[in-house]
């Protein structure tokens, strides 16, 4: 009996250590699940059922309870920690905190109206039936499917292949189509730095200036420029560890106003002397961004006028945090259509059917390697100047999300490639799947 006492002893002692040190987590674990649901219902249509056995099946957050009525969604964990996130239409899902305020009001973006009668990439007809003789398609079909297979592993939900502005390939999962949302996270960084490049080239912005926000004139902080951050290499500190409560969890699943925790930090280097990817820095910049607004409508309205409803990309949405801030890091929506009339934009260098959005520089401005990345990041573009993708062309250069979300761009090609899904590597061989599809054009 004394035996058992002490073995029982021994594991309630382990328990409640392992509680005390994971009980933080539970804020991160309930936070996700909560958002993750809320906006995947509410944005796409989805039943929360595939939501909860796909999307929120991730380690520690399938721990997670989670209710939705399709315009909210609360989580807990074994009863602990319950958080809530809510729906607005124009404005997607937020995860709110105990200072939620329901009266406080967002504007809603003012949406233009899709040119449906062009053909894609500037409309939403369909692309009409070209044939390029140089391109195998029964090859390119079957580079397709492969992505598809053991999908167990793979889980790959969309792909599309454009090739001179045509699209030449594509497959869906089961239950996606494609006008099915998908979450970009990450690839959010690469539109909201095409933003800064928009003003660049309409002559408000010099990337060069010091941000000189508040406090950061008494210290070393007073040189850093948007350059500087746009290339993730400001100097400031940062943790972007997503299995701890980090600076990046704190901010997403515990921040009102998520464009403040990265500007309250201190310098460890002077700016260019360390490269150090960081959500915050994408969501400082956003900020930023609305700095120069007059109007918080006219902040909320630039992203979808400048660009967004510009180029036809009538399914995206940007997410705002509870202060109405985009979140510029992680929280954009749009088909795989639609990314992939993003990395046409790229491909075309700027030019829209005729309408030039941002300078043609700004192209090799954000797909040249930052000091100190070892070729693999740009201007919130990754990159394979390195040959990270040793059978890929070295002028490739991504938008990149967690979970495997890509748009690749290939301007030797003349091809963009898009793949969403809820793997990457080394379950998805990203460079076997470019080398594939690069195979089937002769």
């Amino acid at each position: 009996m004394k035996t058992f006492k002490r073995i029982l002893l021994i594991l309630f002692v382990i328990l409640a250590v392992a509680v005390y040190f994971n009980f933080p987590k539970l804020n991160f674990i309930s936070g996700y699940a909560a958002k993750n649901m809320a906006s995947t219902v509410f944005l796409t249509e989805r039943g929360a059922q595939s939501v909860e056995l796909n999307d929120n099946d991730v380690p520690l957050i399938n721990l997670a309870d989670v209710e939705t009525d399709g315009e909210s969604a609360s989580a807990s964990v074994f009863g602990l920690m319950e958080r809530k996130a809510v729906c607005h239409e124009g404005l997607g899902c937020t995860l709110i905190n105990e200072n939620y305020d329901p009266n406080f009001e967002i504007p809603v973006p003012v949406r233009a109206e899709p040119k449906s009668d062009l053909f894609f990439p500037y409309g939403d007809k369909e692309a009409k039936d070209t044939v390029f003789t140089h391109i195998d398609y029964d090859r390119l079909q079957k580079a397709i499917d492969w992505a598809f297979s053991d999908n167990e592993e793979k889980k790959t939900r969309t792909v599309l292949v454009a090739y001179k502005n045509h699209i030449v390939g594509e497959k869906y999962l089961e239950g996606f189509t494609k006008d099915t949302p998908i979450l970009g996270w990450s690839m959010t960084k690469s539109v909201l730095a095409t933003l800064y490049g928009i003003l660049e080239y309409q002559g408000k912005i010099d990337l060069d200036q010091a941000v000189l926000l508040d406090g950061w004139e008494k210290d070393e902080r007073k040189n850093i420029t948007l350059n500087h951050l746009l290339r993730m290499q400001s100097g400031l500190a940062w943790e972007e560890d997503y299995t701890s409560i980090s600076d990046v969890t704190r901010m997403l699943f515990m921040d009102a106003d998520m464009t403040k925790a990265q500007g309250e930090k201190e310098a460890i280097a002077a700016p260019t002397e360390i490269w150090n990817y960081s959500s915050g820095t994408s969501n400082l910049l956003s900020g930023i961004l609305r700095k120069r607004f007059k109007t918080h409508q006219e902040y909320i309205n630039f992203p979808y006028e400048a660009l967004i409803d510009k180029i036809g990309m009538s399914s995206m949405l940007i997410e705002t945090d509870m202060k109405g801030n985009f979140v510029g890091s992680s929280y954009a929506w749009a088909t795989t259509r639609d990314w992939a009339k993003f990395g046409l934009l790229y491909l075309n260098k700027g030019n829209w059917n005729g309408e030039q959005l941002f300078d043609s520089s700004w192209v090799d401005y954000v797909s040249t390697p930052t000091l100190h990345s070892d070729g693999t990041y740009g201007g919130h573009f990754w990159l394979n100047a390195n040959g990270k993708y040793p059978d890929v062309p070295r002028d490739l250069y991504s938008a990149n999300g967690y979970q495997g979300q890509r748009v690749f761009i290939i301007p030797s090609k003349d091809l963009v490639v898009v793949r969403t899904g809820l793997a990457e590597e080394p379950d998805f061989d990203i460079n076997l799947f470019l080398k594939n599809i690069l195979a089937s054009f002769q």
